[in-house]
């Protein structure tokens, strides 16, 4: 379904080697699916990135995509924080209630402790807007995750943790 295509084109932005299998309780709906998903992905990248040590910490991005345009920002500061400004999305895509993108990502950064700003700047197209946000997302993870040159075994930040 859609949560599967997005899930794959965030996995291939942000060069993740990602594969998930959940089973839920998709007869009521697809809240706790989406939740869980954000949940075990967010323990996943919490699991892999350990104490941030070498990682360049702060990266934002401006993705296009048609007529959407999103920015998306990310601090690996140790705090979950999420602010999400989209436009009024349509109710759904197919089957996936667009409500649950933004679940999505409350679940992902209180498991991945980091702050995320995702903000649209234009867009019509529901699609299009979800797909614009998880295309910077993993963009924005995967410059923040990178090893920073001038300190590649260093923790960034003056409290030496984050």
């Amino acid at each position: 379904g859609f949560l599967n295509h997005m899930l794959t084109l965030f996995a291939k932005h942000g060069n993740f080697d990602l594969k998930i299998s959940c089973v839920g309780d998709t007869e009521v709906d697809f809240h706790h699916t989406v939740e869980d998903i954000g949940i075990c992905l967010g323990k996943a990248f919490a699991d892999a990135a350990g104490e941030f040590r070498g990682v360049k910490r702060y990266a934002h991005v401006i993705l296009p995509m048609d007529e959407a345009l999103i920015l998306c920002a990310a601090d690996l500061s140790g705090r979950s924080h999420l602010t999400y400004e989209l436009s009024e999305l349509p109710e759904k895509i197919g089957a996936f209630d667009t409500e649950l993108a933004r679940e999505f990502l409350l679940a992902f950064v209180r498991n991945f402790p980091i702050t995320l700003h995702v903000r649209q700047i234009t867009g019509v197209n529901g699609h299009h807007i979800l797909e614009c946000v998880f295309k910077a997302l993993a963009r924005t993870l995967r410059e923040a995750l990178a090893t920073d040159p001038a300190n590649p075994d260093g923790i960034p930040s003056t409290k030496g943790v984050l």
